[in-house]
């Protein structure tokens, strides 16, 4: 099968359909999924169809990573629509929702939404949706974002790292959720706050341990406490991004018994990695919130499986090595943020396979909840009949090491780098064309905006 081409048919020994691995054929038509044949026996009409046998390697809806910092137009030097989405397609993600920042301009106003969908236009390799944002005083054109397709938007209630994109504050908010009341929106949050307890203290900046202790799980639960209360209040959607803290989940179990329409989000890194593995001098690893202790860790995962964190995500937020200050050794003035976007599957898989965690479980927590959070469930993240034909086929029990020649996006600092991870993805198809294949891409560009249309307000069902 050429890269690039459209595959009429899929047939595996191993297709996840519903909770359940089984043989079976899946018919594409149209970039949609026709229908899905269980078994492996084709029917008369169908034997003149080119189908594509993919063996015992799984084949699952493609991901759908709804946290992904692009950085462009502005910040090139970072990363791009091009490398990103390359490094998408190569770990079996099939969409992307790129955030607002810290691209320049941001997306906080329409004309800027213009402008970033301009840019990406010929540039995506799997298919893009775009998150607004909320900054002081932009509320009016929230509702124009809305009508012009983004998925939702995303706020800050601590400083974001980056000056064009400010934090907001409660007056802020509250004319934030005036306008996004009755549209079905939702609202991101970045759900840090500086609180009394959190005065600087002494250490050593090139000490993991000094940095952690300035970003203490307090932060998360006071800015979660301003969340479920905003929730409760408005009864617009809300959404916690990238939750570092298992401090905050009785909040939050509390907000969702009242009612609360709260989902919340968790990311590779806090599954993957704890503070007490990193070493000094490494600022690869920082990121906001921080990474936290092993026992925090497990405290994650069981969360996860008991339902309180609905999703898993990459918040892919790469830079420069120059600004990871990798010289120096000093988190107190490295660029927070870990690159992860082509190796979420893999990350999850390694440590999820472990603990009792199924393909299915995979599926729902990386690609289905995730595309119902961005209003994108009635096309994306499910192998059935009208939904896109967006594919990923890997082996699960294939391990590999992280390589720079093997990474995609555009810097290649990341915390793993030299690490074996287990799941090696085969082959990427977007709307049922092969973008991706054993390190290889298709000759351009394939992927395509995704604009959302309004909704009427709903609970989330995840």
């Amino acid at each position: 099968m050429e890269l690039g081409a459209t595959v009429r048919a899929v047939k595996s020994r191993r297709v996840l359909l519903g909770d359940v691995i089984q043989p079976a054929v899946i018919y594409v038509r149209d970039g949609k999924i026709q229908s899905v044949r269980p078994g492996s026996a084709l029917s008369a009409d169908e034997e003149s169809c080119e189908v594509w046998d993919v063996g015992d390697r799984v084949v699952m809806p493609g991901l759908v990573d709804s946290h992904v910092h692009v950085n462009e137009p502005g910040r090139t030097s970072w990363e791009g629509f091009w490398t990103a989405t390359r490094a998408a397609a190569a770990g079996g993600v099939t969409t992307i929702v790129d955030m607002p920042l810290n691209s320049i301009p941001p997306t906080t106003t329409l004309g800027n939404l213009d402008e970033k969908m301009c840019v990406a236009e010929g540039q995506c390799f799997v298919d893009t949706a775009f998150w607004g944002g909320v900054i002081p005083g932009n509320q009016l054109e929230l509702r124009p974002m809305i009508w012009a397709g983004v998925a939702g938007f995303k706020c800050f209630l601590i400083h974001s790292g980056v000056d064009e994109f400010p934090h907001v504050v409660d007056a802020d908010l509250h004319a934030a959720m005036q306008q996004l009341q009755g549209t079905g929106s939702v609202l991101l949050f970045h759900a840090e706050k500086e609180v009394p307890e959190t005065i600087e203290e002494s250490g050593d900046p090139c000490e993991y341990s000094t940095f952690l202790r300035s970003r203490k799980d307090v932060m998360e639960v006071e800015a979660i406490r301003t969340v479920t209360q905003l929730c409760l209040q408005y009864r617009v959607r809300c959404h916690i991004v990238h939750l570092s803290s298992a401090e905050p989940l009785a909040l939050i179990r509390g907000a969702r018994a009242a009612g609360a329409p709260l989902t919340v989000e968790t990311t590779h890194h806090y599954l993957t990695l704890s503070s007490e593995d990193i070493p000094p001098r490494a600022t690869q690893f920082k990121c906001c919130p921080p990474i936290r202790s092993q026992a925090n860790q497990e405290q994650l995962w069981a969360a996860l499986k008991a339902g309180d964190i609905d999703m898993v995500v990459s918040d892919h937020s790469p830079c420069t090595p120059e600004l990871k200050n990798l010289d120096t050794g000093d988190f107190s003035q490295a660029w927070g943020g870990i690159s992860s976007l082509q190796f979420g599957l893999s990350l999850f898989w390694t440590s999820a396979s472990g603990r009792g965690f199924q393909l299915s479980d995979a599926t729902r927590l990386l690609s289905r909840n995730t595309a119902q959070l961005c209003c994108l469930d009635d096309r994306k993240g499910s192998l059935a009949p009208g939904y896109d034909a967006d594919l990923v086929i890997w082996d699960p029990e294939r391990e590999f090491v992280v390589q720079e020649g093997n990474i995609h996006h555009k810097n290649k600092v990341t915390p793993y780098l030299g690490g074996t991870l287990r799941g090696l993805v085969h082959a990427t198809l977007v709307r049922g064309q092969l973008v991706y294949r054993e390190g290889s891409f298709c000759p351009k560009p394939l992927g395509k905006h995704l604009l959302v249309s309004p909704r009427q307000p709903q609970t989330p069902k995840l």
